[in-house]
């Protein structure tokens, strides 16, 4: 494959490299929360119906987890031909394989239409969800970072991070919408699948934006100096170990931390404190508006002080925090759980803001895609796969305060690993080993 020709490097001003790696990481996440919200609140009553409440919602989450094992697979994949042709016709593959699979969700049939049927479907569309945001976030992340001048790598891998608060508004706001202009009735006939069906329309400007964009200057240098690897998978797994099972803990805390404030706490709140949808999903919004917030602030002190440290840091927040789910975490107490929401998702922005970059930056351009996808995609595995089901079993068994303790544990083990991460590749002397293009 020749390379790109050099006037293409002019095409990729900032404005358009940010916007890119937004809007597209900002389709998958409203792709992804709506189903981690009708995971919740529609699929255990249409897809999964049983005497037992808590059954119906234990295997919508075993379906919730599906994704995450879809993942790697899907980072694998698409790193491979991220490493090997490209970012920018990679990123609309992925793009492409998620809308296409969150559409199809809107168009499923219930389990009292098809039985068994139903829910094996979903599963399915699950695993095509999986595999599209397995591929998309490591592209955008290098779509981003790549393109960035010294010292700013924090500040523009922030961007595609960004994408995770909007998706998440955009999709509370979604339900909550319907939720009020739609009898429960409606919602559940025909309601619910509003929001996966138009997200058609968020993937035709996502992809119209990809196709404007060029190749990232690091990727065009590998070209020049023919340094691509034949098998970038191969090459991770031979060569960059160690950064892969680092950097897999090392995003532990972020995703045990996400996926308790999201999906747990949701299903938990509407299911054992008395709260309704129409009141907490609000509560859920106003934090992850702080939750956004905190995403480039977080970018600046990253940029500042290094991203080892700054995930550091909000880890140790992040273990603090696990001792206040329990006291905050309560029934009959809007300000309280309100607290609870700010709190949690002011740490969820600092400690996902650096996290791209840092992640990014421990693997050569060569196998940079496969590496940082898998790395962050092992640790959805490890971290937020399960985790509303195990959060949900140790307050079902337990308590709320052994949520909790959950969090602090996760943290610590991600505190061992930054301490091992190191330092950026591209500050090591000793050369990726790759082999010439063919």
């Amino acid at each position: 494959m020749s390379s790109a020709p050099p006037e293409s490097a002019s095409l990729n001003s900032p404005a358009r490299v940010l916007f890119a790696s937004l809007i597209g990481t900002t389709i998958e996440f409203f792709d992804f929360y709506i189903y981690a919200t009708a995971a919740v609140i529609v699929f255990p009553k249409l897809f999964f119906p049983a005497a037992d409440p808590t059954s119906a919602m234990l295997s919508s989450f075993v379906t919730f987890a599906i994704a995450f094992f879809a993942r790697p697979v899907g980072a694998a994949l698409f790193g491979h031909f991220g490493d090997r042709i490209g970012r920018k016709a990679t990123l609309v593959a992925a793009l492409m394989t998620m809308g296409l699979s969150t559409v199809a969700i809107g168009l499923l049939p219930t389990y009292a239409q098809i039985g068994i049927a139903a829910p094996l479907l979903l599963a399915l569309c699950r695993l095509g969800q999986g595999l599209g945001l397995g591929g998309e976030w490591g592209g955008a992340v290098l779509l981003a970072t790549e393109n960035a001048p010294p010292g700013k790598e924090a500040w523009y891998g922030m961007f595609p991070q960004l994408g995770a608060p909007i998706g998440f508004i955009m999709a509370t706001g979604s339900f909550l919408l319907l939720g009020d202009v739609l009898s429960d009735e409606q919602f559940f006939a025909f309601g619910w699948r509003i929001p996966f069906i138009a997200s058609a329309l968020l993937v035709f400007i996502g992809l119209w934006m990809r196709l404007k964009i060029s190749e990232t200057p690091a990727f065009r240098k590998a070209m020049d100096k023919q340094e691509r690897v034949k098998v970038p998978l191969a090459s991770v797994f031979a060569e960059h170990k160690l950064p892969l099972l680092i950097g897999t803990f090392a995003a532990l805390a972020t995703f045990v931390l996400f996926y308790i404030m999201t999906v747990f706490s949701l299903s938990w709140a509407t299911t054992r404190l008395g709260y309704t949808r129409n009141q907490f999903l609000p509560v859920q919004m106003a934090g992850v508006v702080f939750f956004g917030l905190m995403i480039p602030v977080s970018a600046v002190l990253a940029d500042r002080f290094g991203r080892r440290r700054a995930l550091i840091g909000t880890s140790l927040g992040i273990a603090l925090f696990g001792f206040l789910v329990g006291p905050l975490f309560v029934a009959g107490s809007i300000p309280s759980v309100l607290l609870f929401s700010v709190l949690g998702f002011a740490l969820m922005g600092f400690t996902y803001g650096p996290i791209g970059t840092a992640l990014a930056e421990i693997f050569p351009t060569a196998v940079r895609y496969t590496g940082a996808s898998l790395t962050f995609n092992l640790g959805s595995i490890v971290g937020a796969s399960l985790a509303p089901f195990i959060a949900t079993w140790l307050a079902s068994t337990y308590s709320l305060g052994h949520v909790g303790y959950y969090m602090t544990a996760a943290a610590l083990v991600t505190i061992v690993a930054l301490l091992a991460m190191g330092q950026p590749v591209e500050q090591k002397t000793t050369p990726a080993k790759v082999a010439p293009a063919e």
